[in-house]
């Protein structure tokens, strides 16, 4: 009686847990192609929004570099005192309205871009503390850019903008 009933039981049991393997790996295997599909979808949605960020920071960078920034903010009859507000006052603004991309950008090209701003305006302060603050605003403005001139192997704007392609060719290969 027992053999009997292990004789249908056991090869019941085979077909279960057959049937039960192949289902697993069928869930198993549609579950990864929803999660690639999902994630090629995402990739797909994304990477303009990167590209979008990664060339927001490079204009921004741009944007801030002291022979830009300066030709930009100069204006007839502004004495070094007023240079020195506009240009803080442009750099503030561009990098407010650009603080959100750093989302989009790797945590690197983040921080290379806070530190390009930061030496701009560092760059700024230092040469506006030699010069008189009602002088003639191109006294200022030509410190300025003999400082960047001196450094330009250093600038930072450059560094970071060269980081941000280099970072961005990486999304295409």
């Amino acid at each position: 009686m027992f053999a009997e009933l292990i004789k249908y039981l056991l090869p019941s049991l085979v077909v279960l847990l057959t049937a039960w393997l192949v289902l697993y790996l069928m869930i198993k295997n549609e579950d990864k192609r929803r999660k690639v599909e999902l994630m090629l979808g995402t990739q797909k949605l994304m990477t303009p929004i990167r590209i979008q960020a990664y060339e927001r920071m490079v204009l921004f960078l741009e944007r801030i570099a002291p022979h830009s920034l300066v030709i930009r903010s100069q204006k007839p009859n502004m004495t070094n005192l007023d240079l020195q507000n506009a240009l803080l006052k442009n750099i503030r603004s561009e990098f407010e309205h650009n603080m959100a991309h750093q989302l989009y950008i790797s945590d690197r090209a983040w921080e290379l871009t806070k530190n390009a701003k930061e030496n701009v305006i560092k760059t700024i302060n230092q040469n506006a503390i030699r010069v008189k603050p009602d002088a003639p605003a191109i006294q200022l403005s030509k410190l300025i850019l003999e400082k960047m001139m001196e450094n330009d192997n250093n600038d930072p704007t450059i560094k970071a903008i060269g980081y941000l392609k280099s970072e961005i060719r990486q999304l295409f290969v």
